[in-house]
């Protein structure tokens, strides 16, 4: 499909209140270093391609001195430049957090640049995070890789090449089962990309909720559990306090970094981080900044492509 023609870009500025990472803030919008509907390039700048209700857009991040600057193209711009200050953070508040353990003391000192970013649409982070259910990350991001680029359309503006904007939701919907297959994605997660599709509208209104209630919503569909509905919230309202549950990994690294316990279950967890209750997410987010993991000493899930059988 040949790249759109955007017209003019349109663009604004805004100047964070304190310090601002780009890298750090938009990061977790990035599905492994091949997506599609994101790439930093090496000048410093963000690209986003995403679908906004009003249409396709691509948003470009740069940070000049204190000032960040957006760039947009396509049918959804506009509404990509309104939401820019609440994309780098505006809404969040850093200074809410306080450390009460010296290594979240320590990498607050050393990241000042954090912050949560509210991208204020649902369903960019639902599909991706069920992709990412029970496979490896990288299962996950060749899955939505794949997926974005056969049946997402290009960019609209001067977006670097291969940057695509994921499917519509009724696209998504008409995704035959061996293509599906043909990305390694099982029954049970495309079923639920299926169920959430068709109810996509009832999805993206959540993103006016309080981030619990987002979550109730979205555990309404079958498929869609804590993990997936924390690790969308996390992204859509930038909600602090929605910590993951159910990962197979983040409870040992967060016993681990807090009490040595790198045997840690879910409960564990959410006992180690009841001091930072409302912070859970960020406080979890320092952790993962400090680098304090605990060594492997299990082999690593096994891939499996489904693909090939």
């Amino acid at each position: 499909m040949p790249r759109q023609t955007a017209g003019p870009v349109r663009s604004r500025t805004w100047a964070p209140p304190g310090p601002l990472d780009l890298g750090l803030v938009l990061g977790p919008l990035r599905r492994g270093p091949a997506d599609p509907t994101f790439r930093a390039t090496p000048d410093g700048s963000v690209w986003r391609a995403t679908l906004t209700p009003a249409g396709p857009g691509t948003l470009r991040v740069s940070l000049r001195g204190t000032v960040a600057r957006g760039e947009a193209w396509g049918p959804g711009a506009e509404w990509l430049l309104d939401r820019l200050p609440d994309l780098l953070g505006a809404s969040d508040d850093p200074d809410a957090f306080e450390p009460r353990h010296r290594l979240l003391a320590h990498t607050r000192h050393r990241r000042p640049g954090l912050r949560l970013t509210r991208t204020g649409l649902v369903m960019e982070s639902l599909i991706p995070s069920v992709l990412e259910q029970k496979v490896t990350t990288d299962e996950a991001y060749r899955a939505w890789r794949l997926l974005v680029r056969k049946y997402g359309e290009p960019a609209p503006g001067p977006a670097p090449e291969r940057m695509y904007v994921m499917p519509a939701p009724r696209t998504w919907a008409l995704i035959p089962s061996w293509e599906w297959h043909r990305a390694g994605v099982d029954n049970k997660r495309a079923s639920t990309i299926l169920r959430a599709v068709r109810v996509a509208a009832r999805l993206e209104e959540a993103v006016s909720f309080e981030p619990v209630r987002a979550q109730e919503r979205l555990e309404l569909v079958s498929g869609i559990g804590p993990w997936t509905s924390a690790e969308v919230v996390q992204r859509s309202h930038g909600a602090a306090d929605s910590v993951t549950v159910g990962d197979l990994h983040l409870p040992g690294i967060v016993g681990y970094a807090l009490a040595g316990d790198r045997d840690a279950d879910d409960a564990v967890m959410l006992s180690l981080l009841e001091p930072y209750a409302g912070q859970r997410h960020r406080a979890a987010r320092f952790i993962l900044l400090s680098g304090r993991v605990p060594a492997r000493r299990v082999p690593k899930m096994p891939k499996w492509d489904i693909g090939r059988l």
